[in-house]
């Protein structure tokens, strides 16, 4: 799935990180959340089909699903519901998720009920709508999840955490599909909307439960005085000329848009195989449908496994060298699943998740290094990329419907060349490193206060400044000293963090040792 970036923008919970026991049941009920929106995108895909079939809609029709739930809930609704976290809280903003999260789902009964031979476009915008408000909530929870996920805890530990609340966002998503091909695929249900009501009004009923537990339950906040001090932190980083790094204009950081168009072209090639997985299975390997949805399970659970092994690679390779190597074999196998027949062109399809699984994460780290003072804004647009998955689909299924799905996949293919060539290009100009280089990470809350040195108040996922760099040291104005690979140029840098009243010299190193990089 897209997802598992860190943004954020700086805060702490009132009286310090929770800690032992206390930390528990939090971290529960924010993996909950998790597994709300990744069972829901697991189920997503498989409309696709069964509407197609049960509502007589193109291929192409059917996309409006994507586009509804990536161009209108996540695209549109995240500034909004990251408003709210900055007005209202963590406890308000979850809440809220949850509840338009249950009446998009609830919504789904009586659309399905009142579905007709006579009525079925109707009856399928209606579904689009609830579509809509479902992803909003599931957007609103992203915001506020990501984030709170970090501050709530010890900053030694948040990496681990925030990976532990996602990796249930992973099972949740082939739990999904799973349950479909038994509810949606089987008998009478292959040519009915009966089970759609009541697998969505068990998912209204969930998100119900989860909200009477949030309501009930004391949530630490982010306190108003710390938002207010960390207004006034100043993050530069200087070359060995005097340069700041990353204060030029926004307009002229291209690193920046050159990996908003991969992250564009990443999440709409993900987004369209899974919209076309079942259709490609059932109409190049023969298999019937409900097997096919077993299938789409199953390349879910590869993606998961991707996701963590990926992880540990990007320990010892740098992450442009990966993301190389990983784009350019994904090129190779979509191109081979549109020419390959049977079951050997499934068994291809379903390795390509293994290599989109880091892509979303490493897009977002190659692009938002070295911004500087840009760094809020240009994750910002960084996570607008995800509006590919409103785009590619509907591209997709205007070409399936007038060729066939298997040669449709070359849609995919064009955006992982995309992908490819930022990365080669990342790759050449910083230095064309094959092992990893230690980044230079600051915390945007240098305050060395318990529970201070990460959190995020502003929504998203979780910011920090960060520059490309190694060979690292304490420079002796208190600062961070590194030497950084810029457009095939090394020079060096030096890292300060400016506070009114606070030294930040031993700070600054005590916290970077403790900040992880997620590949």
């Amino acid at each position: 799935m897209a997802g598992g970036a860190m943004i954020s923008t700086g805060g702490t919970i009132e009286g310090g990180f929770l800690t032992g026991r206390a930390l528990y049941y939090p971290v529960f009920l924010i993996t909950l959340l998790f597994f709300l929106w990744g069972f829901s995108y697991g189920l997503l895909d498989v409309l696709n089909s069964h509407f197609q079939t049960v509502l007589s809609i193109t291929k192409l029709q059917s996309t409006g699903l994507q586009v509804m739930y990536f161009g209108g809930g996540y695209f549109i609704f995240s500034p909004i519901a990251a408003e709210v976290l900055k007005r209202r809280g963590y406890k308000t903003t979850i809440l809220l998720g949850l509840t338009l999260y249950s009446l998009g789902a609830v919504f789904f009964w009586p659309v399905a009920h009142f579905s007709t031979p006579q009525n079925k476009l109707a009856s399928y915008g209606g579904f689009l709508v609830c579509t809509f408000v479902i992803a909003c909530g599931l957007s609103t929870l992203e915001t506020s999840a990501n984030s709170y996920a970090v501050i709530i805890g010890d900053p030694a530990s948040a990496s681990i955490r925030l990976q532990f609340c996602q990796s249930w966002n992973g099972v949740a998503s082939f739990v999904g599909p799973l349950i479909a091909s038994k509810f949606f695929f089987t008998g009478s249900n292959a040519t009915s909307l009966t089970n759609v009501q009541y697998v969505y009004l068990a998912v209204a009923c969930l998100g119900v439960a989860v909200a009477v537990l949030f309501i009930f339950t004391r949530l630490p906040e982010v306190s108003e005085q710390t938002l207010a001090d960390n207004a006034n932190i100043e993050i530069t980083a200087v070359d060995e000329e005097g340069n700041q790094i990353g204060q030029a204009s926004l307009w002229k950081q291209y690193n920046m848009f050159f990996a908003f168009g991969a992250q564009f072209a990443y999440v709409g090639a993900q987004v369209t195989i899974g919209a076309f997985f079942i259709n490609y299975v059932v109409e190049n390997g023969g298999y019937d449908k409900p097997t096919a949805s077993n299938y789409l399970s199953y390349a879910l659970i590869i993606f998961t496994v991707g996701r963590f092994v990926a992880v540990c690679i990007a320990f010892f390779l740098a992450p442009s060298f990966i993301m190389c190597v990983y784009s350019a074999l994904a090129i190779a196998f979509t191109a081979a699943s549109s020419a390959v027949k049977g079951t050997g062109g499934v068994g291809v399809l379903m390795a390509t998740y293994f290599l989109m699984a880091p892509m979303y994460p490493t897009i977002f780290t190659l692009g938002t290094a070295n911004l500087g003072i840009h760094t809020r804004r240009g994750a910002g647009i960084l996570v607008m990329g995800v509006a590919g998955g409103a785009v590619f689909p509907p591209i997709q299924g205007a070409v399936a419907d007038s060729v066939s799905t298997r040669i449709s996949m070359v849609v995919p293919l064009v955006g992982f060349v995309y992908v490819f060539g930022y990365c080669l290009f990342h790759w050449f100009t910083h230095g064309r490193n094959f092992r990893r280089v230690k980044d230079i990470v600051v915390a945007a809350d240098t305050a060395g206060r318990k529970g201070s040195a990460w959190g995020g108040a502003l929504g998203g996922a979780i910011n920090y400044v960060h520059y490309t760099g190694e060979k690292e040291s304490l420079s002796a104005q208190g600062g961070r000293r590194a030497s950084i690979i810029s457009h095939g140029r090394r020079s060096s840098v030096a890292v300060h963090v400016k506070r009114a009243s606070v030294s930040h010299g031993e700070v600054i190193e005590e916290e970077q040792k403790g900040n992880p990089i997620l590949l």
